[in-house]
């Protein structure tokens, strides 16, 4: 493997000296880093607080994946074959993901062991992984191997190891074959897959053109571009549009790992004042955290005025929360017209809709009540409309060039604006079908060949929104409840922190819905504890209208995807299976991290 740079100890640079910025005409991954290589930008690697660990052009990438793509193929492996990578934030992942595209093997990226509920929990998830993948070989970084090693025992991978291990292989002396413009790229394992993983088989056209779509009609790239991102590998926001969006646009890239950012968030914010980074995507959590890290602080210490793309993507948008989060930033120089709300899904590659730039997150408010949860239409309220009775949504945006988004009822019919109802999808980067799953792929595609998200939504002047998810609707007396609408305001109450509550519905003796709210309790006391038992069961009944059970669960015991948003159906299953119970009045360590939080 060639020796990293001699005496670079500044990040790559901004923009190329000589190399023209292109952001269309690659029909490869390959290619794309092909061209970027001719460059000086590339990508760059900070430990926990901030410090500089690996700067590496995209030239040097492109040279360690070309020596590794010949020792990978001298694994005795077949051009199409399957090779699992735990996707840490390294250059080894980098590395790997590319030896793939030359050697000709498709990539599958793989969690960290993150929100799993143990190490047992996580060998199983990779387990079902690579049986669904047939990967025939898996690489880990050295934490991560033994638990890699045991998940692999029952499964067609013949070759565990490290990417060093790798590279003390010999190197095939056949030509190597990369991925062309025909075939696959990687399989991304969709975030909400946790029982029964679900492959989406992404395509080289599809990641060219999703890109391209990003690029050009999203956050419109231009030289002078710079990307800052702690978002997972193994995620698609992460891995496509901070990741191989920037390769296929040189754009040079600025990581933290997500754990890092679990730990000190404002680590983000300081390589975007120390860069002057310009682009740079999050869930609403984020910017929450950061938010509520800011309340402690004396001096921020921040420039925040080069950010020009706040991106917002990967669980629903609270424009509540990111309002808080440019009243405290304001005077560090973030402006909120740079938020861009955005809606996509890894059966989309990524991107599917995209909100104005420059315009800030605009927003629907609506009724609450019959009209929503009975007759589902979103119905604007009278100006003198109480504030308890309605509800805000953040418009999505409109579909980029190519693609298309419809509502449709249960029957499949298309239903007018401010219906709400099934958001269907097309697009030239729609997956062709989950990986050898041909049931699971036919229950998500409608007759005529839309994919059905599985999100629930309307639209408001060609502006999509999204209301929330098809299975977590909870449904009561007839009336259809967000279980969000729930979580967000226990979220609000002093004791309760944001990603600690998970409402969902259960079956009585009766056959009757019941609604159990699932709250991650960090008091002490069985008194105060109570109270706030009390405070969860008076907002339900204040916001909903229902009577619910309230469990006090300790710290930890909700489990979250690869992406971070919260698994209401396997919180469920948890409360069903026993292993959800109220906590018991004892010490809550200090230090214990934020349950929202992407660890990895």
């Amino acid at each position: 493997m060639p020796e990293p740079m001699p005496g670079r100890t500044s990040p790559t640079p901004t923009c190329n000296g000589t190399l023209a910025f292109v952001t269309d005409g690659f029909t490869t991954l390959a290619q794309g880093l092909d061209y970027a290589a001719g460059g000086e930008t590339g990508v760059n690697f900070y430990s926990p607080r901030g410090d500089l660990s690996a700067a590496v052009p995209y030239a040097e990438l492109r040279a360690r994946a070309l020596d590794a793509a010949p020792r990978l193929a001298g694994l005795r492996l077949r051009r199409g074959d399957r090779v699992a990578i735990v996707a840490e934030t390294s250059l080894d992942f980098l590395v790997a993901f590319f030896a793939c595209q030359y050697a000709g093997f498709v990539p599958v990226p793989l969690p960290l062991a993150v929100n799993f509920g143990g190490r047992a929990a996580y060998v199983e998830r990779l387990r079902g992984m690579l049986q669904a993948a047939g990967a025939r070989a898996a690489l880990a970084p050295d934490d991560l191997l033994e638990a890699l090693r045991d998940a692999a025992r029952p499964t067609a991978v013949g070759f565990v190891g490290t990417l060093d291990e790798v590279m003390q292989q010999p190197a095939t002396d056949r030509p190597l074959e990369p991925l062309g413009a025909d075939d696959a790229c990687y399989i991304q394992y969709s975030s909400g897959s946790t029982s029964f993983p679900r492959g989406v088989l992404v395509t080289q056209k599809a990641i060219t053109a999703n890109a391209r779509a990003i690029a050009v009609d999203g956050v419109r790239l231009r030289r002078g571009d710079r990307c800052v991102s702690w978002l997972p590998l193994y995620h698609d926001m992460g891995l496509v549009g901070c990741c191989l969006t920037p390769v296929l646009a040189q754009v040079s890239v600025d990581y933290l790992a997500t754990s890092s950012f679990a730990r000190r968030p404002f680590v983000w914010l300081q390589l975007i004042t120390r860069n002057r980074g310009t682009i740079s995507f999050s869930p609403t959590f984020g910017y929450e955290l950061c938010a509520r890290r800011a309340a402690n602080r004396a001096d921020l210490d921040l420039d925040l005025s080069s950010w020009r793309v706040a991106g917002i993507g990967g669980e629903m948008i609270r424009p509540e929360a990111l309002e808080g989060f440019t009243g405290t930033f304001a005077a560090s120089g973030f402006d909120g017209r740079a938020f861009l709300a955005s809606y996509g899904m890894a059966e989309a590659t990524l991107a599917v809709t995209f909100a104005p730039l420059d315009s800030g997150v605009a927003s629907d408010t609506i009724l609450r009540g019959a009209p929503l949860e009975r007759a589902r239409k979103a119905v604007p309220p009278a100006p003198d409309t109480p504030a308890g009775e309605t509800r805000r949504f953040a418009r999505c945006g409109r579909p980029m060039p190519g693609y298309a988004v419809e509502i449709r009822d249960a029957a499949g019919r298309r239903l007018a604006e401010r219906r709400v109802g099934r958001i269907c999808i097309q697009g030239p980067s729609l997956m062709q079908a989950y990986f050898r799953a041909p049931d699971a792929t036919a229950a998500v595609f409608t007759r005529d060949g839309w994919l059905d998200t599985g999100d629930m939504g309307y639209l408001v002047d060609g502006d999509l929104v999204v209301t929330g998810r098809t299975k977590d609707l909870i449904i009561v007396g007839g009336r259809n409840i967000w279980p969000q609408d729930l979580e967000w305001a226990i979220e609000r109450l002093p004791e309760v922190r944001a990603g600690d509550v998970a409402a969902f519905a259960v079956a009585d003796e009766a056959d009757r819905e019941r609604v159990v709210v699932v709250v991650e309790c960090r008091l002490q006391e069985e008194p105060a504890i109570e109270e706030l038992r009390r405070e969860v069961q008076a907002t339900v009944s204040r916001v909903a209208g229902v009577e619910c059970l309230v469990v006090m669960a300790p710290p930890r015991s909700l489990i979250f995807t690869t992406s971070g948003k919260l698994s209401r159906a396997a919180a469920r299953q948890k409360y069903l299976d026993g292993e959800i119970g109220e906590i018991d009045a004892r010490p809550v360590p200090a230090a214990e991290l934020p349950s929202l939080a992407i660890a990895g």
